[in-house]
């Protein structure tokens, strides 16, 4: 194939990814700066995080909650961060938030009364459909851009020290986690084709998937939680311990792949009302 038949063919998916991603830039911008005041919010309580025995602390805790969130990280920075800011939003709502927009590429259409607009458009629908899911960028990237010079300084100005590398690590492997959520969104979107209810049931799995693998922690039985995104990312290793999991990247490109392959083939079979 000629590079000027390549570049006919990928410029409608391009433009169809830049008109929709366009419409998310600016609210994606402001959950992003919204984030990062609520990390740097967080970052200003350690100082009196320090104080506290830990120990004690962690043992008054339930053991589910010291199982599924490492509280006894919390005595360094990276930890505290990990636990309190990054657990919770970027292991659970970001990805809820992803998926919740993923569910509504299609489905949304079709509650608009635009999904025949949609399917008539010169362009195969597998390219629709990836020019619709890369769509999602704005939300994936804007945070991870954002938010790590916010909380790096928040850190300096607290007369604290955190590694950059792992600051931007837990953001760049955070990445390929969160393209493995919005695609379960995506393959929500064309499967029930109902907006409001693709999004419930986007959201649902997502929640679902987390719930499996906090199980499988806490019961011992790794096996439950291995078809679970949250198997493969956890910032607190990353942070504290410096841990890299590239087989975790590549099973999170793997879900990824696999449910963009079967919204797409279900998306083929879809018919304009």
């Amino acid at each position: 194939m000629s590079e000027r038949a390549t570049d006919r063919s990928t410029r409608p998916t391009l433009e169809i990814a830049r008109f929709d991603a366009g419409r998310r830039l600016k609210g994606s911008f402001a959950l992003s700066v919204g984030i990062a005041f609520f990390a740097l919010l967080f970052t200003s309580f350690f100082p009196s995080v320090e104080q506290i025995d830990v120990e004690e602390y962690t043992e008054a805790m339930p053991e589910l909650f010291r199982e599924l969130f490492n509280i006894q990280a919390m005595t360094s920075v990276e930890g505290f961060l990990a636990v309190e800011v990054y657990q919770f939003i970027w292991v659970l709502l970001l990805p809820l938030y992803v998926a919740y927009l993923g569910a509504g590429i299609v489905a949304g259409d079709a509650d608009r009364d635009r999904l025949d607009v949609l399917l008539s458009l010169p362009v195969s629908r597998s390219r629709l459909l990836a020019g619709k899911s890369a769509a999602l960028a704005p939300v994936i990237v804007l945070p991870n851009v954002i938010v790590p010079p916010v909380v790096y300084v928040g850190v300096l100005a607290l007369g604290e020290s955190i590694d950059p590398m792992a600051l931007v690590a837990v953001h760049a492997l955070s990445v390929p986690f969160f393209l493995a959520c919005g695609a379960i969104g995506v393959l929500a979107s064309v499967i029930v084709l109902d907006g409001d209810l693709a999004r419930r049931v986007a959201l649902a799995a997502i929640f679902a998937l987390y719930l499996l693998e906090s199980l499988s922690v806490v019961a011992e039985q790794d096996w439950i939680g291995a078809i679970s995104p949250m198997r493969y990312y956890d910032p607190t290793e990353i942070m504290v311990d410096g841990a890299y999991d590239l087989v975790g990247v590549a099973a999170l490109l793997a879900i990824a792949g696999v449910a963009l392959g079967i919204a797409t083939v279900r998306f083929q079979r879809v018919d304009a009302p």
